[in-house]
């Protein structure tokens, strides 16, 4: 009986060191930290898109100073010189800018510099309402070769990765308008042109998604308001010289832009999660 009392014992100390050192054995590994995307540090980036928009040219004269024009012409002139053109065309440059991040809140200050291509031409001729059948013709071209912006950028994280947001700021460009009238009443003629870097207004909104390693892709919408530039002339010629008659010249420009791009930013800190 004692015997088999301690074979039994030693039975069940030896599978209780064995379960011992099985368990000593047995460890935890620590969690892997998985880097996530910061979005604060200095970038710079391309886009290239599409641009559509309009101008709205405008040629006026005054009621007769010259002895020249009846009333009804000059109402006539104001009214088919009112033009309007519509423009579209590929755009494209360069981004840079700078983001802060807290938390998932992205603020931001942007800019850039593209090719705008706008471009476009109208003409109208009408009958002199006092002079029939003789008639005038207003023309005009406004054109505009590059447009830069300035904006701030306010967005939150929808993950981590993927920022969306909206921006808002100054709009730039040089802004050429070139006017002629005519007639055939007494070969009449004068002219005018505009060269005018107009500051005006942009606004729109975007996507960013984070690709890594400093790699951001994007697309965006923005509108272009550079509001209304104008100009006078005093070169009314009717085979001699009328200075006294003014013509007064003007033109606005707005477009929509759509645009895709890629960014890359500097440094920046990465945060771990687990």
């Amino acid at each position: 009986m004692n015997k088999f009392l301690l074979a039994a014992a030693s039975v069940v100390l030896g599978t209780a060191s064995v379960q011992a050192a099985d368990l000593a054995a047995h460890y935890t590994k620590a969690p892997v930290m998985a880097p996530v995307y910061n979005w604060t540090g200095f970038y710079v980036g391309g886009n290239v898109g599409g641009q559509w928009g309009s101008a709205n040219p405008a040629t006026t004269t005054l009621f007769p100073v010259a002895a020249y024009f009846a009333d009804s012409s000059v109402t006539a002139i104001g009214t088919v010189g009112a033009q309007h053109i519509n423009s579209s065309g590929v755009t494209g440059g360069f981004t840079a800018g700078y983001n802060w991040q807290v938390n998932n809140a992205v603020l931001g200050l942007e800019g850039d510099i593209n090719y705008f291509g706008f471009k476009g031409s109208a003409s109208s001729t009408a009958v002199y309402p006092c002079c029939a059948p003789t008639t005038f013709t207003v023309n005009s071209s406004v054109s505009a070769d590059w447009l830069a912006t300035i904006r701030g950028r306010i967005g939150f994280l929808a993950t981590p990765s993927w920022l969306i947001y909206a921006t808002g700021g100054a709009a730039i460009a040089e802004v050429r308008g070139n006017f002629s009238f005519t007639d055939t009443f007494a070969g009449a003629t004068e002219s005018g042109a505009i060269r005018d870097t107009r500051v005006g207004w942009t606004a729109g909104v975007g996507g960013e998604y984070a690709v890594g390693n400093g790699w951001s892709l994007k697309a965006e919408y923005l509108y272009v308001d550079l509001g209304r530039s104008s100009m006078t002339s005093n070169n009314f010629n009717v085979g001699v010289a009328l200075p006294a008659q003014t013509f007064t010249h003007s033109v606005d420009l707005k477009s929509n832009i759509v645009r895709v791009g890629v960014n890359y930013k500097f440094g920046g800190p990465v945060v771990a999660r687990y």
